[in-house]
């Protein structure tokens, strides 16, 4: 590590002391509406007939289409990923049952693609991305295809190394910002995607690269400092936008435009014309960081939105699978967010990352240990049920641009939290948790409307339980401690 990168703050610590910061400093027009207090019971008001708020376009999630060592140490050789290692059987249950959630039509809208990491095979000029083994691109547009997935958010971990200058894909940053070779080099990026649509991939999303202000890591990287991103996003995303217009552009992958790489963007108009979003990375926070931190007002009307949420230590946990349901929620009710990525699909099972990081395992066809998971055969995957029932619900029940309303709450508590929307058939839904670890919570719910509503709940151990009817306009719903629960509008 070089001297000028060694003062650069660690992954974890810039994770960290972002969270503490933005608490510490938010300004937010909800102030002192918020309570911790204990609270058993509560009325809401939801305002379907004049509350319309934001579309919400659909949730993300990441696939790691190849291998990374344990503990993110390491670019292995061994090929390994999804959906290249699971049997045909098991990519088809993958696609329907967890990408789809088991909808008829489509569940997650984007799915992050890490260039560089896990999209890192190359061209003989070590310029170009290709995938690294035979038909990886070919499979990761038929898993697209199958399980409905609109297209890929592509974002760099690390260019090709040839423009690097350490020539590989761990750590060092380009070399050089000259015009002509960021030219050149933005045109390779737009090759890049030119590469994956020619075999059969869809484009949704773009980004230069993922944690750009971090240090070297033991995974592919590339640093920047704020006048180098600026050039270089200045010099490249003119190229994207020409080629593919329609593919949203978001910066910059870790703090959006609160970080030194972001407000160098949004203080220059050439670059920041071409920021559709601000992208922030809200690794494993309390969801009550949404309800009074300020994500929004530096945003010169651009979306926001966390593309990447996942626990970066320790495993999944009761508490935590409330956590990120209601981090889904608040991003949405409290920053007006239009979607939300959660990391991984599935890890491989001898990661040690992978219960924090993951919605499901899987046994690649290598590993033999049936110590881990001794049921699981090769080519096989599982539930991580304390993740993926915290998202589950809302990808089988916030189908792609659902328009959120406005709730009325009279006091806003932080671990009871309220969402309503509907469906673009106009069906009503609206979800409550309950992050209680001891105690039950009633909702009294005025819907406006005397229909029928249809409740499913979720949990740590519980994956779309139904719960029968209740008849409005005035339903009260008792939500256990620990729980998630969806409420639609029937028929």
């Amino acid at each position: 590590m070089s001297a000028r990168h060694s003062s650069r703050p660690s992954r974890r610590a810039i994770l960290g002391g972002i969270a503490a910061a933005g608490a510490a400093t938010a300004v937010s027009p909800f102030a002192g509406l918020f309570s911790a207090e204990a609270a058993t019971s509560g009325n809401y008001t939801i305002r379907f007939d004049n509350g319309r708020k934001q579309t919400i376009l659909g949730l993300g999630v990441e696939i790691q289409s190849d291998s990374i060592g344990s503990g993110n140490n390491g670019l292995p050789d061994t090929v390994s990923g999804v959906p290249y290692d699971l049997t045909d059987s098991e990519r088809t249950r993958f696609y329907q049952q967890m990408l789809k959630a088991g909808r008829t039509d489509r569940g997650f809208r984007y799915c992050r693609l890490a260039m560089g990491l896990y999209y890192r095979g190359l061209d003989s000029t070590q310029k170009l991305m290709r995938g690294r083994y035979a038909g990886q691109t070919a499979l990761l547009a038929d898993m697209c295809n199958q399980a409905g997935i609109e297209g890929m958010a592509v974002e760099y971990w690390s260019p090709a190394p040839a423009w690097k200058s350490n020539n590989a894909f761990i750590g060092g940053k380009l070399k050089s910002f000259d015009p002509a070779f960021l030219s050149e080099f933005g045109d390779a990026l737009v090759a890049d995607l030119d590469y994956l649509v020619a075999g059969g991939c869809r484009i949704s999303e773009w980004g230069l690269q993922n944690e750009a202000a971090l240090s070297p890591r033991t995974y592919s990287s590339c640093t920047y400092t704020a006048a180098e991103y600026l050039t270089t996003f200045k010099a490249v995303a003119p190229k994207i936008r020409a080629k593919y217009p329609d593919v949203r552009i978001h910066a910059e992958s870790l703090e959006g435009w609160q970080g030194y790489l972001g407000k160098a963007i949004a203080a220059d108009p050439d670059a920041l014309q071409y920021v559709d979003a601000w992208t922030f990375h809200r690794i494993g926070a309390d969801s009550n960081e949404q309800m009074t931190a300020d994500f929004t007002s530096g945003a010169q009307g651009k979306l926001v939105y966390n593309n990447e949420y996942e626990y970066l230590q320790g495993s999944a946990s009761d508490w935590r699978c409330i956590n990120t349901a209601q981090s889904i929620m608040n991003w949405m009710v409290f920053q007006n967010s239009p979607t939300w990525y959660w990391l991984h699909a599935l890890k491989p099972i001898a990661n040690t990352e992978a219960s924090g990081y993951s919605l499901g395992f899987w046994r690649p066809p290598h590993d033999t240990d049936f110590s881990r998971f001794p049921d699981l055969q090769p080519g096989h995957w599982t539930w991580n049920p304390k993740n993926w029932n915290s998202v589950a619900g809302f990808v089988k029940y916030m189908p792609w641009d659902s328009v959120r309303y406005t709730v009325e709450e009279p006091t806003r508590l932080q671990n009871q939290r309220i969402m309503a929307w509907k469906t673009p058939a106009g069906k009503a839904v609206f979800a409550v948790t309950n992050r209680s670890a001891t105690e039950s919570f009633t909702y009294t719910v005025d819907t406006q409307t005397a229909a029928a509503f249809e409740g499913h709940r979720y949990g740590p151990a519980t994956n779309n339980q139904n719960l029968g009817f209740k008849t409005g306009p005035s339903l009260q719903i008792t939500v256990p401690p620990l729980s998630v629960e969806f409420w639609v509008r029937t028929p």
